[in-house]
């Protein structure tokens, strides 16, 4: 939902005050939580003292396991209630800066500034959460976009764009002309400031989740893997293997861009975030429209 500036600000200011209050109470339903843990705890080190588990003990153990399932049950709902005020946060500030920028009031960054959005904004990316047995969805990790997908808006994509030769650049979605089936994109460099209009098959999504490796492997490219990525300090993409996944979901990728100047036809390992690493595309294909 779009907002005025100043209304806005003030939804952003509401949301501010909700999630502190969510910490809060959070932080108390953690010690309630810690609390009845230390019961569990204190009360098999006195089965284990006594030698042997009595009939009262045994109840008192069912009630203790009860209410901590409870209490880890409530510490989730309050995580996930803070994700969301987060979440509607960041479209809020997302959607006010598409705003400014329809209105000619596009931001400008230095190129050390801009490598730095870059980094923050991939450290920042939402982490997939999911429930016992729910799947990953699209566009999280290595999961590719629906192919019926259409990118909104403000989303960073990478595109083939066309100039002395095709190269796949980092671009941000201007709009998609349904009648026509093509994208407007923006080159997020801001040297280059270009515009380009693009059909489908020449933009890739990028991920709108990080993957958590320690519960969702299968979300993230498989070791060997050949994919898309940006090289660092670059707004290019380009093709590499796959040398080590991240091991936690704050770890980026250990890569190997192709490179013929060295002797095995690839450059020393490179560490790129989750969010900039893609499936890779065939400049030549033809599969989508």
């Amino acid at each position: 939902m779009s907002y005025p500036p100043d209304q806005a600000a003030f939804q952003v200011q509401e949301r501010l005050k909700s999630l502190h209050h969510t910490v809060f109470d959070l932080e108390e339903e953690r010690n309630r939580s810690d609390h009845t843990l230390n019961n569990i705890t204190k009360t098999h080190d006195k089965i284990t003292m006594e030698g042997k588990l009595t009939p009262y003990h045994q109840n008192k153990l069912k009630g203790l396991y009860t209410t901590a399932v409870s209490d880890a049950e409530q510490e989730e709902t309050l995580i996930r209630q803070a994700l969301t005020y987060i979440n509607e946060i960041r479209n809020i500030v997302n959607d006010q800066r598409i705003q400014a920028r329809s209105a000619g009031n596009k931001e400008t960054f230095g190129r050390g500034d801009m490598m730095n959005m870059l980094i923050t904004s991939a450290l920042t990316l939402p982490l997939w959460v999911g429930r016992p047995g729910q799947k990953v969805p699209p566009l999280c990790g290595a999961v590719p976009a629906e192919s019926s997908y259409i990118a909104k808006t403000g989303d960073m994509v990478a595109a083939l764009v066309k100039s002395e030769e095709e190269n796949w650049i980092l671009a941000e979605v201007v709009t998609f002309n349904s009648a026509t089936n093509k994208y407007e994109v923006d080159d997020i460099d801001e040297e280059q400031k270009d515009r380009h209009t693009l059909s489908r098959k020449s933009v890739v999504p990028l991920p709108l989740m990080r993957a958590n490796p320690e519960t969702d492997p299968n979300a993230l490219f498989p070791k060997g893997s050949v994919v898309m990525a940006l090289f660092p300090q670059t707004t290019c993409f380009y093709k590499a293997v796959v040398n080590q996944l991240p091991q936690t979901f704050t770890d980026d990728y250990e890569l190997l861009f192709e490179d013929s100047t060295y002797p095995d036809g690839y450059a020393p390992p490179l560490n790129v975030p989750q969010r900039y690493v893609i499936e890779i595309k065939d400049k030549k294909d033809k599969s989508q429209s």
